[in-house]
């Protein structure tokens, strides 16, 4: 059962930033549309991804499986981060689902616009906001350091 609840570790960083620059594309299209359809696909999105690692995303599977080998570069850095990261993703884009679904559409829209931001400093940066928040997390003791032996060092740094 726990290897289908496994995220992988190390995990490509380009994988990554591939990944977020289709959520910006997705966000850009559903705030152009108005469409709460995007707004669940893109919280889907990352439930998957946080419950399924990049195994079930739709999103994910064409990063890994297309455009990231197309690109041909590796560089790998630790996995639980990425997932904590991905977990943001959930809970901001839930957020904004719920917002718009309450009939608190410009909250709903603040709230995509937020996570725009955060997606596009991973994919366009390469600053991964989660994993600097997991990094500050672990280093005040809220996460366990054995989560991830090779992210003790995180900090705002560029990894």
């Amino acid at each position: 059962m726990s290897s289908l609840f496994a995220f992988p570790n190390p995990v490509n960083e380009y994988a990554a930033r591939v990944t977020a620059g289709l959520v910006v594309l997705l966000a850009a299209v559903t705030v152009a549309t108005g469409s709460v359809w995007g707004l669940a696909a893109i919280a889907a999105g990352f439930w998957l991804r946080v419950l399924f690692g990049p195994r079930v995303s739709p999103l994910a599977l064409l990063s890994v499986k297309v455009i990231t080998p197309w690109l041909g570069r590796v560089k790998l850095v630790p996995g639980p981060p990425k997932r904590f990261a991905q977990g943001m993703g959930a809970a901001v884009s839930t957020a904004a689902l719920v917002l718009f679904m309450a009939g608190a559409v410009p909250a709903a829209w603040a709230a995509l616009g937020i996570l725009i931001a955060a997606a596009s400093l991973e994919a366009f940066a390469g600053f991964c906001l989660g994993c600097v928040v997991f990094g500050f997390l672990q280093r005040r003791g809220m996460i366990p350091e054995d989560v991830c032996e090779a992210c003790n060092n995180i900090s705002l740094r560029r990894m």
